[in-house]
């Protein structure tokens, strides 16, 4: 039985969907190849902040977003 055919949301060419494929069933290979190494530069760049300057990053964005004032 052959593999469905999809079409990639990101770059609109049609891709065999097959099984144990990383990344998402709509797109191809390359576009999910391309999004792993993006995501695995952007968490290099937040293995350089301790864990206790990321919780209290967080918390601040926290209190920011609902304790902000509307004006």
């Amino acid at each position: 039985m052959p593999f469905p055919i999809k079409v990639c949301v990101v770059c609109s060419e049609e891709f065999e969907l097959k099984p144990d494929k990383p990344g998402f069933a709509n797109r191809c290979p390359e576009c999910s190849a391309l999004e792993s190494e993006d995501s695995n530069k952007q968490s290099s760049a937040d293995s350089d902040r301790t864990p206790k300057e990321m919780n209290e990053a967080r918390r601040k964005a926290i209190r920011d977003l609902l304790y902000r004032k509307d004006s």
